[in-house]
Order: structure tokens, then sequence, then C-alpha cells
């Protein structure tokens, strides 16, 4: 596999931003495993990380490249700050830079991965597990399937949101919070409008550790998306909110990638 740090300006944000890529490479190695590359129409996972992390994360705290190997899927790390995945109200658009232009950016820079639907995948934890989501629910004819992993995915406890950061962020981000609930960046809200919608939604993954404070959120979005007839799968485990649940547990997401893929 290779690892690319990649610098591009865009033209949503008005600004460069970064993202580390990772690519099936074809290999022959006198130590170690050869691989067989593939060239053409690469899978692809965009891969999402919380609050206090960046494009680095995934990278640095597990071993990403080296799990999905086995799977020749393309990785995509973007950076996108303390957004939470959203247009905010200080006029940066971090929700059209991910769902709209990053996939244009990525087609552009690198022609050999996939455009179809069935083999584009986005997954995330913490902040990331609500943009995942938010891409399944708010995007489902681009993504085939969408995993979110100690996902911050119900909103409507505003208290909670305040124990995490002050008002000010949240109404930085959202606007006023008693506005939040319902409102399109609502995961509970978009549900709603893919169902009504009609369209062909993703599969859906929610893992949370037992020991996660935002173990019942995943457990709630999982009822919901179930009581809608989705095609939903939750899963749990001994776990607190640290990197040793999301590095086990994103080897389970790619494993289910393939098997509900194959």
């Amino acid at each position: 596999m290779a690892f690319l740090q990649v610098n591009v300006y865009s033209n949503v944000l008005q600004m460069e931003v970064a993202m580390n890529v990772i690519l099936p490479q074809t290999t022959h190695k006198k130590i170690g495993t050869e691989t067989i590359g593939i060239t053409d129409d690469i899978p692809v996972l965009y891969l999402l990380h919380g609050m206090g992390g960046n494009h680095s994360v995934w990278e640095r705290r597990t071993s990403i490249e080296r799990y999905v190997a086995e799977y020749q899927m393309a990785v995509v790390m973007p950076s996108t700050d303390l957004a939470f995945y959203t247009d905010t109200t200080y006029d940066m658009n971090y929700w059209t830079f991910v769902a709209e232009e990053l996939p244009e950016i990525v087609h552009e820079l690198f022609p050999q991965i996939t455009k179809k639907r069935e083999k584009t995948f986005a997954a995330g934890l913490s902040m990331g597990g609500y943009g995942a989501l938010k891409l399944g629910l708010a995007k489902p004819e681009n993504f085939a399937a969408v995993a979110s992993l100690s996902g911050a995915v119900v909103l409507a406890d505003i208290k909670s949101l305040l124990l995490v950061r002050n008002e000010a962020y949240w109404q930085g981000i959202f606007g006023p919070l008693d506005q939040l609930q319902g409102s399109k960046n609502d995961p509970l809200y978009l549900l709603e409008e893919l169902v009504k919608s009609g369209k062909e939604a993703p599969r859906f993954f929610l893992a949370c550790g037992t020991e996660d404070d935002l173990y019942p959120a995943s457990q709630y979005m999982a009822h919901k998306l179930e009581q809608n007839q989705l095609d939903v799968t939750f899963e749990e485990g001994p776990g607190k909110h640290d990197w040793i649940f999301w590095d086990a547990w994103i080897q389970r997401v790619l494993e289910w990638f393939n098997e509900k893929n194959s």
C-alpha cells in the first residue's frame, strides 16, 4: 500500500486543506508480503476523525494501512477541524466540502478510485461517527454503506453537548441550540427525510463500547434505523471512548463492509 500526504486547495472553504490517502500498490518484497495492487475502479473509504483529531490521527493511532491492505481499498482521511461536518454559522462550509467537493477532488487527483456507489463507503469515530452517519442519511445515493464508531449521533440532549464544549462553540456550529432538533443537522430529522424520499438507503453499522457515555446514543439510533426498516447492524463490546476500542473495531468495520459487499 502507498501512503500519501496531500495538501489541496478547497474552493468551498477558500483555504488549503490537508488529507492523507492510502492507495493499493503492487509490491515485490524480499521481506514481507508481496501484493498485487488494484489499479482501476478501486473501492474507497472516506474515514473521518473525531474532535481533537485531524487527517493524521487514524494513521498514527491505528494500523489502518495494514488492515486495509487485505481488502485493496483506498482510504481518504481529510482534516475537518472542529466543525462537526457541518456548514457552520461562521461561514465555514465543512459539510459541503466533505459531502460534495472532497469526492470531486479525490476523483480529479486519483482517477483510479471508483465513482461507483456500490464501492464507496464512509466511517468515522465520535464526531466522525456523526459525520459518517450524516453522509449516509443525507447523501444515500453516494454510499453503499456507512459505519459509526462511538458516534455522537443523537444531538437532542443539549446538556450533554454543554459538558463537552461551551454554548458559544455549539452555536457557532449549529446556530441556536433550541432549533437544533428537527434541523438539517439532526440525524433523526435526516432519517425521517430519507424515509420520506423513497431513495435507496445505504447499509448502516453502529458500534460502541459499553462503558462509553455515548453508548445509549448509538443504541437508540440503531433502534430508530431498524424501526424505519433500514438495513442496520448494531454491535457492542467492552470499551470506553478511546483508541483501544477504535483500533479494534475499525477492523470489524472493514470486515463488515467486505462481507456485506461480496
